[in-house]
C-alpha cells in the first residue's frame, strides 16, 4: 500500500495491520511512485521465494 506524504515523498505500508501497534509497517520511503511500486514487487517476490 502506498501513500503520498505531504513533503511529496511516497511511504509503502504492509498490507496487513500489525497485531503490535495497530498500525500498518511502514517498509519504506522513496522519492518517486515509481520506486515505491519497484520495491514494492521486491517485496512481494521476497516473501514467495
Amino acid at each position: 500500500m502506498i501513500r503520498k506524504l505531504p513533503n511529496g515523498q511516497y511511504r509503502l505500508y504492509s498490507r496487513k495491520v500489525d497485531e503490535k501497534t495497530g498500525r500498518r509497517r511502514n517498509l519504506g520511503t522513496f522519492g518517486t511512485r515509481a520506486a515505491a511500486e519497484k520495491h514494492e514487487r521486491e517485496v512481494q517476490y521476497f516473501k514467495r521465494h
